[in-house]
């Protein structure tokens, strides 16, 4: 099992930049596929970001790639997410999720643990 805790949200204008980061507890961090998934009011919970428990494989969703970057640091059980140019299209709850499944997992089902999210507020 593992607790997750999202920081590093906030209040920031358009073309701006945030770096979120999610710090685990748990003793076996280093084997979950973490991703990072977005929701805004109204609208489902979709997927960001994703890599792999090595960090050797990534995924970002199309309407992010080239701005967000997922990386992670298993020696300090945490994954962040580097977000640049920012849109006021990417204000959302953001949130930090853990999964046993391997690869690039796409949908919020195939995540076991979650974090309580963390704003994020992009003013035009």
């Amino acid at each position: 099992q593992v607790q997750l805790v999202e920081s590093g949200g906030g209040l920031v204008q358009a073309g701006g930049s945030l770096r979120l980061s999610c710090a685990a507890a748990g003793r076996t961090f280093g084997e979950y596929t973490m991703g990072w998934f977005r929701q805004a009011p109204g609208k489902e919970r979709d997927l960001v970001a994703a890599i792999s428990w090595s960090g050797g494989l990534t995924y970002h969703a199309d309407s992010v790639k080239g701005r967000f970057t997922i990386s992670r640091d298993n020696a300090k059980n945490t994954v962040y997410l580097q977000m640049s140019s920012l849109e006021p299209e990417d204000t959302a709850v953001y949130y930090c999720a853990a999964s046993y499944f391997n690869g690039s997992p796409r949908d919020s089902s195939q995540y076991a643990y979650w974090g309580q999210g963390t704003q994020v507020t992009v003013s035009s």
